[in-house]
């Protein structure tokens, strides 16, 4: 086991007089690693470094800026076999896959921030003022454990090379890769204060952070419930807010479609990361007359995703990440059951020969009420709900009628056809016949599934304050 003993505040290591916090292995149950307890004296503690730092990271010269965030990229680069693991073993995404995305990602964020550096317009011109965009301040950052170091670096990129300085408060439930990036800011010696990283519980850490009169920013990534609570309590103090939420995304199959091209391409972006995925596309809508060849192909492509040890490089869907996720994914399998829902494939039982971990079987539903619960409530797991329309316009209507925004697809022969419905879909991102995830373009969504946008110049933007100097 792993024990990690302290936190990094103001480019040191400090112990921390607090509960110790379990990380435990989400194949076995077992505990893997343990991390500081942290609460409100340390938040302080790393709060008054980070404004400390402002003062002059946000006068350092963007080359400068950039050749730190390089720095880092390199050491991501370095540490990435280790760096896939560990996510793996915290968060049950298979190897294969944890390799490509958990480690894979942060570095491509990372590069997009030295890249945009370059290019990115900090001060221009407008008629006769002189257009500054100046660092927000100091950020507090509080992550999620589905992707853990992507979302970590999400944040800290762009708030690094717009200027500002964070403290991060990285979730206890996958927290190791955060001390990774403690450890990779202490090698390449950037300015102390500039990251800091506070472990902890939400009560405790969150809770002190998004209060804290000197944070000026908060960027979160996690459930629309705690989103909701920090907007409120941001608003006492007028804190600049970032949200990235929940999401209930909808595939619309055409009529037109491959359909059994769109049914596969469904599933596997469903069951990414075993379902903890928040733009993942767990509703399915097809035309009616297809619905019962959509379920056949369903469970058929389903049974390919048996469960398996997430370090084994043929397993193609992993646990979940915690014993609280895996019960809560099977009581919404039993809620569908008792919905009236027709069980395709999965169920709510413990997958043969793996009754440690925190496994749950690849569940499709099919007959699903848009309604229902199954068909309106984040599951956060593989969990598949398939669901008839009668025409374009009642496709659309149900896409659009959860309270989230956050992904969807459309499927279609005809590009413009496809095209025509994603624009009718109110949402921040549309994948058209499987298009490729772009760390360009802007990330974030709609309604209950947040403020603002994640990742390129619009993820650099959320860190800056536009300043107008008229001559």
């Amino acid at each position: 086991m792993k024990a990690i003993e302290r936190i990094y505040i103001d480019g040191q290591w400090h112990a921390v007089d607090g509960p110790r916090l379990e990380v435990h292995d989400s194949a076995t149950g077992q505990v893997m690693a343990s991390i500081p307890g942290a609460g409100a004296a340390e938040v302080d503690q790393a709060v008054k470094a980070a404004r400390r730092a402002f003062a002059s990271w946000s006068r350092t010269p963007v080359q400068e800026r950039k050749a730190y965030l390089a720095a880092m990229l390199e050491q991501l680069k370095n540490r990435s076999g280790e760096i896939a693991e560990t996510v793996s073993r915290e968060v049950g995404m298979p190897i294969k896959l944890s390799g490509m995305i958990q480690a894979g990602m942060p570095q491509v964020t990372t590069g997009n921030y030295v890249k945009l550096l370059d290019e990115f317009p900090f001060t221009e011109e407008v008629g006769n003022s002189v257009i500054q965009h100046a660092p927000v301040g100091v950020v507090g950052a509080i992550t999620p454990w589905n992707y853990p170091l992507h979302q970590i670096m999400l944040k800290v990129a762009p708030a690094l090379a717009a200027g500002c300085t964070v403290v991060l408060k990285p979730s206890e439930i996958a927290p190791l890769t955060a001390f990774i990036l403690a450890e990779i800011c202490e090698a390449i010696e950037l300015p102390p204060g500039v990251v800091n990283v506070v472990s902890g519980v939400g009560q405790d850490v969150g809770e002190a952070l998004i209060n804290h009169p000197q944070v000026n920013m908060i960027s979160f990534t996690g459930s629309t419930r705690t989103g909701h609570r920090i907007a409120h309590a941001a608003a006492e103090d007028f804190k600049r807010l970032a949200l990235e939420m929940g999401g209930k995304s909808a595939s619309i199959i055409l009529s037109d479609a491959d359909l059994e091209a769109a049914v596969k391409g469904t599933i596997n972006n469903c069951y990414l990361n075993s379902g903890q995925t928040c733009t993942a596309l767990t509703r399915m809508l097809v035309p009616a007359e297809l619905h019962d060849q959509a379920c056949e192909i369903a469970a058929a492509v389903a049974a390919k995703f048996a469960p398996g040890n997430p370090l084994e490089e043929t397993t193609r869907l992993g646990p979940l990440a915690s014993s609280m996720q895996r019960d809560k994914v099977r009581e919404y399998i039993r809620i569908g059951q008792e919905e009236g829902a027709k069980l395709v494939a999965g169920g709510a039982e413990a997958p043969e020969g793996l009754d440690q971990g925190y496994f749950v079987k690849a569940t499709v539903f099919g007959n699903v009420d848009p309604a229902s619960r199954i068909g309106q409530e984040e599951i956060f797991g593989p969990v598949l709900s398939i669901m008839s329309y009668r025409d374009e316009d009642d496709a659309v209507e149900i896409a659009n009628g959860t309270p989230y925004g956050l992904s969807g697809a459309v499927w279609s022969d005809d590009r413009d056809r496809a095209l025509d419905v994603a624009g009718r879909m109110r949402t921040g991102q549309v994948f058209v016949n499987n298009g490729k995830f772009n760390p360009w373009a802007p990330f974030g969504g709609f309604g209950h599934s947040g403020l603002g946008r994640e990742a390129g110049k619009f993820g650099l933007e959320e860190f800056l304050e536009p300043r107008a100097i008229q001559l």
